[in-house]
């Protein structure tokens, strides 16, 4: 049986003349990496704001670990909703033991959170001479302090450049082998192919999708075909019974399917009718591609 760790039940949330969530219903299970993608304005932010108390949902419900958020919840929450706010003239170490004061917290984790962040040999560094990649680790270090079940991440690679996102990814997958639970706000359909296990597609605050992202990837889009004979290859194809269209070419095909066919069955079907393949690969769709159609079908 699954351990839910996060369940949203139709939340729906509006400012003023702006639906900014709509009829919302989500489950988020222990161990995932868990991705909210969508544009800006699709409701992300609104509903890490919602599920961490930050603010009030106009209706529906959620809950943490199978019980009505409390403040014993929160406590197995950590999160970094805006931008990294430090004291900067303090130290990370400083800073973490006003942070760890805050939460109620020893200091006995600190190292421990320094070290997982690769800040440990800058802790007694004063925290306005970081790069904003290590401000953004700082964060996520003061976040994990008290070791949560559960990491919230806003855009976390916003405003980085290409090596600060590699660290930021790099640190996410490590704290999720680690055991703990993590759901990411992200525009960035790279990242979240990348980072997540599972994807929900959010636009003008509704569910377009959700479920793993290895499901999303593994619908081939298409197959490109060669043999000795196309034109023979291109009439046989089409008797194929998941058959959907074909792209002529000279020396290649690009077929298109109704529903999931392996290599190995096309390969078989082949085969079977006298044909040898000389080139079989396969043209599997990305996320980004699925995501552009979800978003291009509820326009």
């Amino acid at each position: 049986m699954m351990d839910t760790i996060l369940s949203i039940n139709n939340i729906s949330k509006r400012y003023g003349k702006i639906q900014a969530v709509s009829n919302l219903s989500l489950e988020v299970n222990r161990g995932q990496v868990f991705g909210l993608l969508g544009p800006n304005g699709s409701g992300k932010t609104t509903t890490l704001s919602v599920i961490l108390d930050l603010i009030k949902a106009n209706s529906g419900t959620f809950q943490w670990f199978g019980q009505a958020p409390s403040k014993e919840s929160r406590k197995r929450i950590g999160s970094v909703i805006e931008s990294p706010n430090f004291f900067p003239y303090l130290s990370p170490v400083i800073n973490l033991k006003i942070v760890a004061d805050i939460k109620d917290h020893g200091y006995d984790d600190i190292d421990r959170v320094l070290n997982l962040t690769g800040l440990y040999d800058r802790r007694n560094t004063r925290f306005k001479t970081f790069s904003f990649g290590m401000k953004q680790r700082l964060a996520v270090a003061s976040a994990l302090l008290g070791n949560p079940d559960v990491l919230i991440l806003d855009e976390p690679t916003n405003g980085l450049d290409p090596q600060g996102i590699a660290h930021i990814r790099e640190l996410i997958l490590l704290i999720a082998s680690q055991g703990t639970t993590i759901i990411i706000a992200s525009h960035l359909l790279d990242e979240v192919q990348k980072i997540c296990s599972h994807v929900a597609v959010l636009s003008k605050g509704k569910k377009l999708f959700d479920g793993k992202v290895s499901e999303v990837l593994a619908i081939s889009d298409s197959y490109e075909l060669s043999a000795e004979n196309i034109e023979q290859l291109t009439m046989i194809v089409r008797t194929h019974p998941s058959f959907s269209s074909v792209t002529p070419g000279i020396e290649k095909i690009q077929v298109y399917f109704k529903e999931i066919v392996n290599p190995e069955e096309i390969n078989l079907f082949f085969f079977k009718q006298g044909v040898i393949l000389t080139h079989l690969s396969e043209r599997k769709r990305s996320l980004e591609q699925h995501f552009l159609e979800l978003l291009d079908q509820n326009k």
